[in-house]
């Protein structure tokens, strides 16, 4: 008798991993297709969609489960999973994460906010919402967010064993972070037991999301008259928030005295500066706040800093857009900033 809950026509139960590069979200899904195979006897497959590989691009992570008398012969990306991981909240900006959900799929979000915000946020009708704070477990126990998302993913897929997925950690890290097993079995264990639920009624008419395959901003079909590259060593949309981590920097203008420690250690020119005049009349610029569509979160601000002016902040949906301090760079043919 099959353990899987559910099955699409071709046998599987399928898993897509939403994150950015540099979250674990390949190893990840690495690692719940290993533990699958071997703990339970099920065939399974994953591998990983990305593009450059660079920290703070787009990656999804594919993962199929199959009983083992089904022979696993697609390869193709998933579009329509029953299990949608969500490793960070920047995506939604750009990315349709919920593409293809089944109508009684399950979302599981790694937040600090509650079901309604990330139900809002995600256009989700109805459906199971899971919410784990992964990013504050990963930092209590110095480990990464991706283990504290398996955590709540082994609660939702009840079929698997969780001390499967302990040997598996233990397996992947001993021969090279040893000092990192215990960390990251306690981080998996949280996130195993803080994961939360919220099911919203699924009526009988229900169907799954419409999934859209996204087109390239740069195609063939795309691309600028002749080839034009209008936005060179920069990203389509001039936006490194997606890179950030969780963390960014917090200024406090009350407490700055101006002494550009910061500007010197910021690796994307964030800071923006006003000229002005001290007391006795003399030229001198004035820092007046950040960037933070160009702040990757690297807060190496914050280390130079020589007061409390600049401070690590957990960063919360909206927060960047509210505070951000334009740059007054001019304007540019082909774009705008």
């Amino acid at each position: 008798m099959s353990i899987l809950p559910k099955k699409n026509e071709l046998g599987f139960f399928e898993i897509r991993l939403e994150s950015i590069g540099g979250l674990g979200a390949n190893l990840a899904g690495k690692m719940l297709a290993e533990a699958g195979v071997f703990s339970l006897g099920l065939k399974g497959s994953n591998f990983s969609s990305y593009g450059s590989e660079k920290k703070g691009s787009p990656v999804k992570s594919f993962v199929r489960f199959c009983d083992p008398d089904v022979e696993i012969r697609d390869h193709s990306p998933i579009e329509q999973p029953h299990i949608v991981g969500v490793f960070h909240e920047a995506l939604y900006k750009t990315v349709n994460v919920v593409s293809g959900l089944n109508a009684d799929g399950i979302v599981l979000v790694n937040t600090a906010r509650d079901f309604d915000d990330v139900r809002h946020d995600l256009q989700l009708e109805y459906g199971t919402l899971a919410i784990v704070d992964a990013l504050t477990i990963a930092v209590e126990e110095k480990t990464k967010v991706n283990t504290a998302m398996l955590g709540a993913l082994y609660r939702i897929c009840d079929f698997l064993d969780p001390e499967s997925m302990r040997d598996v950690i233990r397996k992947t890290f001993t021969k090279k972070y040893p000092h990192l097993v215990e960390p990251n079995i306690r981080t998996f264990d949280r996130g195993y037991n803080e994961v939360q639920f919220k099911t919203y009624d699924v009526p009988e008419s229900a169907e799954g999301k419409k999934f859209t395959r996204a087109l390239p901003q740069l195609g063939y079909m795309t691309q600028e008259i002749g080839g034009v590259i209008v936005s060179q060593a920069n990203s389509i949309f001039k936006d490194l928030g997606g890179s950030r981590q969780g963390f960014l920097p917090e200024f406090q203008q009350d407490k700055c005295i101006h002494c550009a420690a910061c500007d010197n250690v910021c690796p994307d020119f964030c800071f923006v500066w006003e000229d002005g005049e001290d007391k006795r009349g003399r030229k001198q610029m004035f820092l007046q706040g950040i960037d933070y569509q160009f702040c990757k979160g690297c807060l190496k601000c914050v280390e130079a800093c020589p007061t409390d002016a600049l401070g690590n902040l957990r960063e919360l949906i909206g927060y960047a857009d509210e505070h951000r301090v334009k740059q007054n760079f001019p304007y540019v043919s082909g774009g705008s900033y």
